[in-house]
């Protein structure tokens, strides 16, 4: 058997299996291409953004702070759903008080996560529903419980929040959606979907490497068997 035989057979047989995945890298690379990153991350959608502090009454001392919440790791002092909160990180999580009295205000209650999420998002839709989540989303891996308020727009919005420190995790909407279901096929990771690293991407690499160099020997092959006129 020629070597161009062989090279021909490899050059099909290759062709079909990494075809359909060549395929997928590239109609998901058009979209990654086509749709820009920050409506992707949902920057459009709900604004994060610090309050400043009120102020308007003195705030419960550090120490007295620390006698009510003895396994305290640090303190951070922020403006919440309109009153002024110390933010308790023990080894157990965060916890949130309030900066005048020292009361425990999380987990916080749907009512608050509703009006945060109302404060964050930048759209004129109406809330589809609130959600109390227990077990993390394929879409959004973060600490659970978290709460999820979805709107009723045409990109089905979903904002994820903390009930422990009422921050925003995570913006997800179709667009996205999308976006992560492709990046799926793109590096090969139908499992968790982050892992760039995988084997499957790299033996389905490999073989396209094969393929390209197959070709060009059958390529330079052609131009050798040409006889001059």
């Amino acid at each position: 058997m020629k070597p161009a035989f062989w090279a021909r057979r490899a050059h099909k047989w290759i062709g079909l299996v990494v075809g359909v995945q060549a395929l997928l890298w590239t109609v998901s690379g058009v979209y990654m291409t086509v749709i820009s990153l920050d409506i992707i991350h949902g920057d459009h959608l709900a604004h994060a953004h610090r309050e400043p502090l009120a102020r308007s009454a003195p705030y419960l001392p550090q120490s007295a702070l620390l006698d009510l919440y003895p396994d305290a790791t640090g303190v951070g002092l922020k403006r919440l759903l309109d009153r002024d909160v110390y933010e308790v990180h023990t080894a157990a999580g965060v916890v949130l008080a309030d900066a005048h009295s020292g009361e425990r205000l999380s987990p916080l209650p749907e009512a608050d996560a509703l009006r945060l999420a109302l404060g964050l998002y930048q759209g004129e839709a109406a809330v589809d529903r609130v959600e109390w989540v227990t077990v993390a989303p394929q879409e959004a891996r973060r600490p659970v419980p978290m709460w999820a308020v979805h709107f009723a727009d045409r990109g089905a919005t979903t904002l994820y929040l903390s009930p422990d420190t009422g921050e925003l995790l995570a913006r997800r909407h179709s667009l996205w959606r999308w976006f992560d279901f492709l990046w799926m096929f793109h590096i090969m990771d139908y499992d968790t979907r982050t892992d760039v690293n995988n084997t499957l991407l790299r033996v389905a690499s490999a073989l396209g490497l094969l393929f390209a160099l197959s070709g060009v020997w059958l390529l330079f092959y052609s131009f050798r068997r040409r006889q001059p006129t």
